[in-house]
């Protein structure tokens, strides 16, 4: 892909990957944060993740060389292609920014944020100049590991302006998924919610710890989840019939389980469980040495999923 000028707003956990995955694809990336420190926490970022992403694969352009930070947001994003907006998740903070963006930027510029839970109809109700470039672009943590990133369009989204972006993050080796509409929480973060808010009814009721519902998915469906992901999981448990007779047989069962969708309440006992179950799992490892673990991980794993043909996952294909 053409090298690219590329704005980031916003330089915490997310914003900091997204400009790792940037750089490492060959891309010159301007960065805006109004946090005094917000430079060097990048810098030192990039120094920890440089190494993991020259083991993953970089372009042959990629250099730490191509960032540079604005003293304005205005400044950030004036001559760019993309920008990829990632304040917190406060709606009217995200509307304010990204009606200062939609002001500023070129109108050949797509403007995404990476919103984990707003409409992308929401966020551009402000925009008064070109609304029409602007979706959402939500990423994974490791935003420079994690291929997905959902888009959405908005109710005054030009679909080229889609179609301009999925070409962007296909160019970044990335999985662009393009949702077939707009959902409060996207895809990807409505099913991690589901298990999420189930996990916490299971510690709080003392049914399991942290630990024991984590191995119930790591050594479980997590492994299988990798590969097929649930729908193509649950048609396999219905035998050569697949999933007709799966919700044929297991169907009626499984009434009770989808219709408990109330989160417990938050206690402080609740709270007390979760804070001591994951800390005595950690052990002695800081999160550093756990995020390490993680993307060595992550890398084998998806060089795995590429050797046997696994992807792409929307229709399987012959493998021998």
């Amino acid at each position: 892909m053409p090298q690219k000028t590329i704005a980031v707003i916003g330089t915490g956990v997310i914003g900091n990957g997204w400009i790792a995955r940037f750089l490492a694809n060959g891309h010159h990336v301007i960065a805006f944060d109004p946090a005094p420190d917000a430079k060097e926490k990048t810098q030192a970022f990039l120094n920890d993740a440089w190494s993991t992403l020259a083991t993953y694969g970089m372009t042959d352009d990629a250099s730490m060389e191509h960032l540079s930070f604005a003293k304005t947001l205005e400044e950030a994003v004036q001559h760019v292609d993309l920008v990829q907006e990632n304040v917190p998740e406060r709606e009217d903070l995200k509307t304010q920014v990204l009606s200062q963006v939609d002001a500023a930027a070129p109108a050949r510029a797509v403007i995404a944020s990476s919103t984990s839970g707003y409409k992308p109809s929401v966020l551009q109700k402000d925009c008064t100049f070109h609304p029409e470039r602007v979706i959402v672009a939500h990423p994974f943590n490791p935003v420079y590991l994690i291929p997905l990133v959902e888009l959405a369009k908005g109710e005054k989204t030009d679909p080229s302006m889609v179609e301009k972006a999925r070409g962007i993050y296909n160019g970044l080796n990335m999985k662009p998924l393009v949702m077939s509409g707009e959902i409060d929480g996207h895809i990807g973060d409505r099913l991690m919610e589901a298990i999420w808010r189930e996990s916490l009814h299971i510690v709080n009721d003392g049914v399991a710890t942290t630990e024991e519902v984590d191995k119930a998915i790591v050594y479980g469906p997590g492994l299988r989840w990798a590969l097929m992901g649930p729908f193509l999981t649950l048609h396999l448990a219905g035998g050569n019939q697949g999933m007709a007779h799966m919700l044929e047989q297991f169907g009626p069962a499984l009434k009770l389980p989808w219709t408990r969708l109330v989160a417990p309440e938050l206690t402080e006992e609740l709270s007390r469980k979760v804070i001591e179950g994951t800390k005595d799992q950690s052990g002695e490892r800081t999160v550093r040495e756990m995020e390490h673990r993680r993307d060595r991980f992550l890398i084998k794993l998806m060089q795995l999923l590429e050797e046997e043909g696994f992807w792409p996952s929307e229709r399987l294909i012959r493998h021998e």
